[in-house]
């Protein structure tokens, strides 16, 4: 089967939860990664070279843009593009570091696959061989909702104009965060959509957002080209207004209201802590999910 007729071909995602330890965000933790069923035919190592070449690219471009997009070994049949994606209100060295990080998980996670995306809290990657299909600019790829929901009046309509304001904010530049109304909002579009295509993308992650996440008061939505995340804070946003880190019972739900707070001393504590981390590292290890998209 050549790579035309890849559009049937299905990407296996899974979600790597995160424990929260710090107040910091860690922008290189895994969101979930999208891997092709086909790999490459890797004859004298020509596609392996190919891809190293385009990864180079990517990572040297990503201390001074937040987006680029390439194609390595161009004019050939083994011609890979890809592209990476930072968020708009992170430092060129997060940046950086983001980007450097997902090469290696996708070539971990998805092996030699003809297309992979690797979506990290910070940045993401994407490549495929040259003439793989790609889904709709607005396919659904990804979706957290919030276990918590709201309680009492006035929720919908605050969530309604906080989203609003995403679609306003990323006219001009793609990416807009900010808090209002009690919700701190996100959203950002892939770096060379046009401002109406941007608009359009947003629109309906927002109302991919009402339609499976509901009353939650947290979501995050990735389309192919843009992705939305929105939390409420009833007591009010925290001023540091950074996106907060969660822990995951899968791949449909986070709950900020479980967020583990360890305060521990002497000896004690540091073995405690270990202890909790190599027990958090079996559960992950046990609770990979794959999930299933067209690509």
């Amino acid at each position: 089967m050549g790579p035309s007729q890849s559009l049937l071909l299905l990407l296996a995602l899974s979600l790597s939860s995160t424990l929260l330890l710090t107040s910091s965000t860690d922008y290189s933790a895994l969101v979930f990664k999208g891997c092709a069923d086909q790999n490459f035919q890797n004859s004298n190592g020509l596609y392996t070279s190919t891809l190293r070449a385009l990864f180079d690219a990517l990572i040297s471009q990503s201390s001074s843009a937040k987006f680029y997009k390439t194609t390595s070994g161009d004019g050939t049949s083994a011609a890979v593009s890809g592209l990476f994606q930072c968020r708009g209100d992170i430092s060129n060295s997060d940046c950086t570091n983001c980007v450097r990080k997902a090469p290696n998980l996708a070539q971990k996670l998805c092996g030699e696959a003809i297309a992979a995306r690797v979506q990290l809290n910070g940045c993401y990657l994407r490549y495929e061989i040259s003439g793989f299909r790609q889904v709709s600019g607005v396919e659904l790829l990804y979706k957290i909702c919030g276990s918590t929901r709201a309680s009492g009046g006035g929720f919908g309509d605050r969530l309604d104009l906080a989203l609003g304001e995403i679609v306003k904010g990323v006219v001009n530049g793609g990416f807009y965060a900010a808090a209002y109304e009690s919700v701190y909002v996100l959203g950002q579009c892939e770096g060379d959509l046009s401002g109406g295509d941007c608009v359009s993308c947003v629109k309906s992650a927002i109302d991919k957002a009402k339609s499976v996440c509901g009353s939650a008061i947290s979501a995050q939505i990735y389309l192919q080209t843009c992705y939305i995340s929105y939390t409420y804070y009833p007591n009010g946003v925290a001023s540091n207004n950074q996106q907060p880190q969660f822990s995951s019972s899968g791949a449909q739900g986070w709950n900020r209201e479980k967020i583990i707070a360890v305060v521990l001393g002497g000896a004690v504590g540091v073995g405690l802590v270990m202890a909790c981390l190599l027990f958090t590292k079996s559960v992950f290890k046990k609770k990979h999910r794959n999930h299933k998209y067209g690509g």
